[in-house]
């Protein structure tokens, strides 16, 4: 078993290129990671509040796809869950949001594939 290296940055500039390792149990507080990329890693678990996402993108996210070595049919993506979070104006685009419950949101001028979900509602009223 390798050694755990225990880092610490305090009120340091640093630009860090970590290539396979493992960050499992790492915090960051009132850290500044604009522009950082994180390509082909297992977030599962990860926790983030209180953050700036303005911008960001995700693409790509969910199970490992068909070509992919560590494709398993049989696994199924936990669920995320988003909460007292700005989401206005975003967008997704070719997502799977089956499933997927809104509670207490505000969908003003939210549309699917080109239709008003609120006038659709009113209609059933």
């Amino acid at each position: 078993m390798e050694d755990i290296k225990q880092i610490s940055l305090d009120s340091e500039c640093a630009v860090i290129s970590a290539n396979s390792v493992m960050l499992s149990n790492s915090t960051f507080n009132d850290v500044n990671m604009s522009n950082i990329s994180i390509v082909d890693a297992n977030l599962s678990d990860l926790s983030i509040e209180g953050a700036q996402l303005g911008g960001a993108r995700f693409t790509n996210i969910g199970m490992a796809p068909p070509d992919h070595p560590m494709y398993d049919p049989n696994a199924e993506q936990r669920p995320l869950h988003f909460e007292d979070c700005d989401l206005h104006k975003s967008k997704f685009i070719n997502c799977d949001l089956s499933g997927v419950e809104l509670s207490d949101c505000n969908i003003d001028g939210l549309t699917i594939n080109g239709v008003l979900i609120s006038e659709l509602l009113a209609g059933r009223s």
